[in-house]
């Protein structure tokens, strides 16, 4: 068969190449093409268009460089089409792959669509759950809690497990030591390391990493390590660290957090890795517009925690500083109280056992491949 699908930044890309790992094991025969990055590459997925010309994010971002992205969405409609494939899979990224999930139904009858990575709606922006049941012929849930909340709703959904699991269990840094990674990375082995991991986009960059820097360095019995996107620009990054002793590594996110003792995380996908990694974290991220506009996105999300580590779990395990909240000395404090020997770094990972526990470890893509194929065949 053949698949289109859309991965819009580098989690997805992720993501969405374990699914086509696991579809390649139970479709010999099939055949990739669409939107994503290396991975997907790697993975045989022809791609159209690369995410690092996708990766923007606000209003403003987008309106910036609105001609690029239109030029992207018509260049993925036209590719789609042309590629006449047996089923068009969305993952994540919903602005961009919602309209093209409305395109598939009106311009290509008959190709089913599936969403691997549904938008959290159920958080804000619920009126695009209207899309979802329109456009979308079945959502392949990764939150148990989805699973109720999109079927009261109208929408086909199934439940196939988190894949950050997956992701996580396969990384191919398994069992790589310190002195291995540090000497791949040229990373000084005289102090424990604490990660950083400011975001994927250039807006979460700039908004979060200079106070991420600022709190961090007030503990020097750690070596500073940021994961850097491979997709970002360097400079960006030399521009932040210039008054800092610390490291840079590209494209290495789950063999940093392998070593790290301690991490500051942007909120979004690899707060559930960190925890699955096991490495205490403090979860953050910036907004701008200072107090009003955090109280205005307070009465618009509708849900009490933004971490998938808290959502998952129902209940605080990881403190969250968003907006005003997250500034150089709130993050300083939080920090010292997941650093050991402080009690918040056990009774954590105590509570990140329980999530593993409710995530369970059967390998998500293969059954998420399996119920594609199987639905595929019988439509």
């Amino acid at each position: 068969m053949r698949y289109f699908v859309i991965a819009g930044e580098a989690s997805g890309d992720l993501h969405a190449s374990n699914l086509l790992r696991a579809l390649k094991e139970q479709d010999p025969d099939c055949q990739f093409k669409g939107l994503g990055g290396d991975l997907m590459a790697e993975q045989g997925c022809e791609l159209v268009q690369h995410y690092r010309d996708m990766a923007y994010m606000g209003f403003v971002d987008v309106v910036l460089h609105l001609c690029t992205i239109l030029g992207i969405m018509s260049k993925a409609k036209q590719a789609a089409k042309a590629f006449c494939p047996d089923v068009v899979i969305l993952v994540d990224y919903p602005s961009f792959n919602l309209q093209m999930a409305k395109y598939v139904k009106k311009n290509m009858p008959g190709t089913p669509v599936f969403y691997y990575i549904a938008p959290k709606v159920w958080a804000w922006k619920s009126w695009r759950v209207k899309s979802i049941r329109k456009y979308v012929d079945r959502v392949f849930s990764i939150l148990p809690f989805e699973v109720e909340w999109f079927g009261q709703r109208g929408c086909e959904v199934s439940y196939v497990g988190n894949p950050c699991v997956d992701a996580v269990e396969n990384r191919s840094c398994k069992g790589e030591s310190l002195s291995e990674f540090a000497s791949r990375t040229n990373i000084p082995t005289d102090k424990p390391l604490l990660a950083l991991l400011p975001g994927s986009r250039v807006s979460e960059l700039k908004g979060n990493l200079p106070d991420m820097l600022k709190a961090a360095s007030a503990f020097p019995q750690f070596h500073i390590v940021i994961a850097g996107a491979p997709a970002m620009p360097k400079e960006l990054y030399s521009q932040c660290t210039k008054e800092y002793n610390c490291s840079v590594v590209y494209g290495e996110t789950y063999q940093l957090l392998q070593q790290a003792e301690v991490a500051v995380v942007t909120s979004g996908t690899a707060t559930l890795e960190t925890a699955l990694m096991r490495v205490p974290q403090v979860v953050v991220y910036q907004i701008a517009g200072g107090r009003i506009v955090y109280w205005i996105l307070r009465k618009i999300i509708r849900v009490a925690n933004v971490s998938l580590v808290n959502l998952i779990a129902d209940r605080q395990v990881v403190t969250e500083l968003l907006g005003y909240n997250f500034n150089a000395e709130s993050l300083k404090s939080e920090l010292g109280k997941i650093i050991a020997p402080a009690e918040g770094r056990q009774r954590m990972l105590d509570e990140y056992a329980h999530l593993a526990d409710l995530l369970g470890t059967e390998p998500v893509s293969r059954r998420a491949a399996r119920e594609m194929i199987e639905r595929l065949n019988n439509k």
